[in-house]
């Protein structure tokens, strides 16, 4: 018995041996063919162009003269090239920041209402949106002209709303005919009237669409009585429709310039104020004796408020974080509310029976416990955002490009937007990659460190 079992637990036949490793083999052989596409085209897609890139950074502009690190040195040494570099860390900072802590907020808040599928499925849409198209969007909705960009035309009407705006921004004087134009933009008369008289303001430049409906002519008010203790007079717009009239006199078809605002100045000081009625008329009533000087404030002829210049130099980076964050709030919160799914139920309902509120259960309990699921968002949306190309290059305009410049949209402008230095354009594709590497890295060792 002991012979039988020494002989059975020996070592395996030479031939059963040989055929197994034979089998090992094969399936290497055509695990490798099977793989071997996907080698050849990551080969020819990625490493052969990031090894091209690293050979010509160290190549002048025309790519015959060696010039090593030259490139690397001048890259720190361009203007524009500081300023994308401080413009895609601010990217980095900001964006990435955001995203997670919206998309954080808004997983949470998505479990609390009734239709939360269909509330993630209106915040993911925009990332079936291009950046071509997003671009375009955004470029329209941020134009400065209110009538065509949608949030200065949200900005002027709320500033209208409360702050108001001038009646008739291009009215002015006619020269010589007894008003006088000041430094800040006011109209007054060239001579003091005293009460008991009236008096007559025309003013031309008025557009048609500037004139109010409520408009009515100027004759009969320019013709009437001022009591002895008033100051009265009318301002009217001295143009006659249709050709004929004369300067400086109320004519018949003249219209009054209705809402326009009167002040009645005594020794510099304004000691009254007034608007005119649809007619154009005013009158300053209980006023003391002596003379008084008449005057139209700037207010009444300032240009209408444009809103804010949202693709101006101060404000484009911020303006173009906005349309990111738009297309990336969703993806962030579907990431996380994946990971909020996964957590334990019972963790969170012994936290509420012990008497924690909603904020000490989110901030002890729910982020903490997410802190994996967030951090991977992160890093993915640092990685993003040192590539972001698309919606720079196409929201920010001309003149403004290199304030809103990145490291992606400064190599191709060195590259090929009129710079035609590839050799400098290969170093700043270089200093991307490094820059973007750690973040990958990073990005799979937590991957694995989940799975394991």
């Amino acid at each position: 018995m002991t012979a039988t079992l020494v002989k059975e637990t020996g070592p395996p036949p030479v031939g059963l041996a040989e055929r197994a490793r034979r089998s090992r083999r094969r399936g290497r052989v055509v695990a490798l063919l099977f793989v071997l596409p996907a080698l050849l085209l990551l080969g020819a897609l990625v490493v052969y162009p990031v090894l091209f890139s690293i050979g010509r950074s160290l190549f002048d502009a025309s790519g015959t003269r060696f010039v090593g690190g030259e490139n690397y040195t001048e890259m720190f040494r361009d203007p524009a090239t500081v300023k994308a570099i401080r413009n895609t860390a601010i990217w980095v900072v900001v964006a990435p920041a955001l995203l997670t802590g919206l998309g954080l907020i808004l997983a949470v808040l998505v479990e609390k209402v009734r239709w939360a599928t269909a509330f993630k499925l209106l915040l993911f849409m925009p990332m079936a949106v291009s950046f071509l198209a997003a671009g375009i969007i955004f470029r329209l909705a941020y134009d400065e002209d209110p009538d065509k960009g949608v949030l200065n035309a949200a900005v002027v009407s709320v500033h209208d709303a409360f702050e108001g705006t001038s009646s008739y921004p291009t009215a002015r004087a006619r020269d010589g005919q007894g008003l006088t134009k000041e430094a800040d933009g006011s109209y007054g008369t060239s001579a003091n009237v005293a009460p008991g008289h009236t008096v007559t303001l025309g003013l031309v430049g008025v557009l048609p669409d500037d004139l109010p409906g409520d408009a009515r002519p100027a004759y009969a008010a320019a013709g009437r009585k001022a009591a002895p203790d008033e100051l009265s007079g009318v301002v009217y717009l001295d143009f006659t429709p249709g050709g004929g009239g004369e300067q400086g006199k109320v004519d018949r078809r003249e219209s009054g310039l209705p809402g326009m605002k009167v002040e009645a100045v005594r020794e510099g000081r304004t000691v009254a104020t007034t608007s005119t009625a649809p007619d154009g008329s005013f009158r300053f009533e209980g006023l003391a004796d002596g003379s008084y000087g008449l005057r139209l404030p700037a207010s009444n002829f300032a240009p209408p408020y444009d809103g804010i210049s949202w693709l101006g130099p101060a404000l484009v980076t911020p303006a173009i974080i906005g349309a990111y964050l738009w297309i990336w709030t969703g993806f962030a919160m579907v990431l996380i509310g994946a990971g909020l799914s996964t957590l334990p139920r019972d963790a969170l309902e012994a936290a509420r029976m012990d008497g924690a509120n909603e904020w000490q259960i989110f901030r002890r309990i729910t982020v903490p416990l997410l802190a994996p699921v967030l951090t991977v968002v992160f890093i993915t949306l640092v990685i993003n955002v040192m590539k972001v190309f698309d919606l720079v290059y196409i929201i920010a305009p001309g003149p403004v490009q290199e304030d809103a410049t990145v490291l992606a949209t400064q190599m191709w402008l060195v590259s090929f937007g009129g710079g035609n230095n590839q050799g400098l354009g290969s170093a700043l594709g270089v200093l991307l990659l490094l820059l973007v590497v750690p973040a990958m890295v990073f990005n799979v060792r937590r991957f694995r460190r989940s799975q394991r």
